[in-house]
């Protein structure tokens, strides 16, 4: 390949993931045609996409971006899961996934940028934004129902107190 095909290449990646900062990596050595198919269409469910990108070109493309950790793993045949809403919830479709194609291997992923890799398997025992909002809203309204169960906790022993006599009356 020359050096202006390689560099149009390169920036053409770039722009592709411009604004990506969550991605993972799987290694597709021994996956059919069908079963990348597959994947692909699991992906899809989630709005994820895979990719396989000449690992050179990947590394120059990420260089001074938020996916460059990623550089480092790019090694053998590599594909790269992109855009998704959750990456956590598609972590989870990869590691469904890999029970089925057991050809699939999964390597590594990058959250929001940050700088530290985790596996893929990591990420997917991780709590989505759904579940973490819920937890934030039953912590919020957990004083209230506190508060609520001890106002009516005096009003039901008085009630027990009056139906004990009751029952003794009768």
């Amino acid at each position: 390949m020359s050096k202006p095909v390689k560099a149009m290449i390169t920036a053409e990646l770039r722009e592709r993931y411009a604004g990506i900062d969550s991605a993972c990596v799987v290694d597709l050595t021994g996956l059919n045609v069908q079963a990348q198919e597959e994947l692909r269409m699991r992906l899809r469910g989630k709005s994820a996409r895979l990719q396989v990108v000449k690992n050179s070109l990947a590394r120059r493309a990420f260089q001074d971006t938020p996916l460059e950790p990623l550089g480092n793993v790019l090694e053998g045949p590599c594909g790269l899961v992109t855009g998704s809403e959750s990456m956590i919830e598609t972590a989870k479709v990869l590691v469904t996934a890999v029970k089925e194609l057991k050809e699939l291997k999964l390597k590594q992923a990058l959250i929001e940028g940050d700088a530290h890799l985790f596996t893929v398997e990591e990420v997917s025992q991780l709590k989505g934004r759904g579940e973490l909002v819920g937890e934030v809203a039953m912590l919020i309204t957990s004083p209230g129902r506190a508060v609520a169960g001890c106002l009516r906790a005096p009003q039901a022993r008085v009630a027990g107190c009056l139906q004990a006599m009751v029952d003794k009356a009768a």
